[in-house]
């Protein structure tokens, strides 16, 4: 039997909420007093606090990051027959969300150094799909995608661009905040997310006032008055009960995204002291402020890797085993091994290791000295 030395989880949310269990549940007890479950000023003080923050004009609470990308096309108009661009190597919500609008996505490979959209990729996948009406770059694992190609591309031609920010809350891409740059950014509040809640959650920011009334109109069927129907939406309004809690948290975000970043240090300069062939996407010229939701290596042998470090009781996940263009739902579109070469060597080697904000130098020595061990 093998002994383990230490645990090192990949997230530790317990930790986390013992930190501010009584400021949480005070608000919960307070909410469940009110009986003031849907909507209401919870909701609108944390999508004030969001909107400051991610220095957009508007933010509109929602059920889920998934949400958040399918309210963003329906507010664009986005409908069958149209096309919607973006990259194979992200959650399935990206390109999912696409297709429940009746869209089709159009996908273009991805950088190797950071795992955003390649923009030297886009114009011709452009011209190759003249019925494309939006670009969903996706700010993954907390960093920014490389925005002003993909912004003057779309200008050009008159396209939308939605920021799939689902997992990046507070990242910039040239001082500016993610979900800000383009026509609407979407974010989740999924449990794993920087900023958590207690459940699902999403949010919509835009600096266009139309928009904005449509998309708030839109999470509520499509209702701006009650029972009075300009457009037909769907029901996905974020509970009142996790703004509570998201705004408690929402105090923490900043010094626990910090953390995050130290870690994220820790972890380069050890490694970087060690004949261990990983790399890991960091902050860059235009993307300096990372927020780190992942912390992804590349590795050769990743399954005995992470089978390896899971012996040694560290945490990790492979984010994403299978681009979205080899996925069986996607059959349909045509697509083969070999199509999207950087997206599928991605999907073959990355690991995702602990990068939490409760972590201790210790345990990132532990795991880097493990990662070393399996190569030695």
């Amino acid at each position: 039997m093998t002994v383990v030395a230490r645990k090192v989880p990949l997230l530790d949310l317990q930790a986390q909420h013992r930190q501010i269990r009584d400021e949480v549940l005070k608000e919960v007890v307070r909410v469940v007093d009110s009986q003031r479950f849907i909507l209401g000023d919870d909701v609108k003080k944390l999508e004030d606090e969001l909107a400051a923050y991610c220095s957009s004009r508007y933010a509109i609470g929602c059920a889920s990051g998934s949400d958040a990308l399918v309210l963003a096309l329906m507010a664009l108009d986005i409908k069958p027959g149209d096309e919607v661009l973006t990259t194979p190597y992200s959650f399935f919500a990206t390109a999912g969300s696409v297709s429940r609008v009746g869209a089709t996505p159009v996908f273009v490979d991805v950088e190797e150094h950071t795992f955003n959209i390649d923009a030297a990729r886009i114009a011709a996948a452009l011209a190759a799909h003249p019925k494309v009406r939006a670009i969903v770059p996706v700010h993954l694992f907390g960093g920014c995608a490389d925005m002003d190609p993909v912004m003057e591309l779309a200008d050009e031609r008159g396209i939308a661009v939605i920021e799939d920010a689902a997992q990046s809350i507070g990242s910039e891409y040239k001082g500016q905040r993610a979900g800000s740059i383009g026509r609407i950014g979407c974010f989740s509040f999924f449990p794993s997310k920087n900023l958590g809640a207690y459940g699902d959650g999403g949010l919509v920011t835009t600096n266009d006032a139309v928009l904005a009334e449509r998309l708030t109109a839109l999470r509520e069927h499509g209702s701006k008055k009650k029972y009075f129907y300009e457009w037909i939406g769907f029901n996905s309004r974020l509970d009142a009960l996790q703004a509570a809690v998201l705004r408690v948290k929402f105090r923490y975000l900043d010094g626990w995204t910090e953390g995050r970043q130290r870690n994220a240090d820790l972890y380069r300069a050890r490694f970087g002291q060690l004949p261990t062939p990983v790399l890991a996407p960091g902050a860059t010229s235009y993307q300096p402020r990372h927020i780190y939701n992942q912390f992804v290596i590349r590795a050769e042998r990743r399954d005995a890797l992470q089978a390896y470090l899971r012996d040694h009781g560290i945490g990790s996940e492979i984010y994403y085993p299978l681009p979205l263009h080899l996925q069986q739902c996607y059959a349909i579109l045509g697509h083969h091994a070999g199509d999207f070469p950087v997206s599928e060597k991605l999907a073959a080697e990355s690991l995702a290791l602990p990068i939490h904000s409760e972590l201790r130098e210790e345990d990132i020595e532990y795991v880097c000295q493990t990662v070393n061990s399996f190569y030695s």
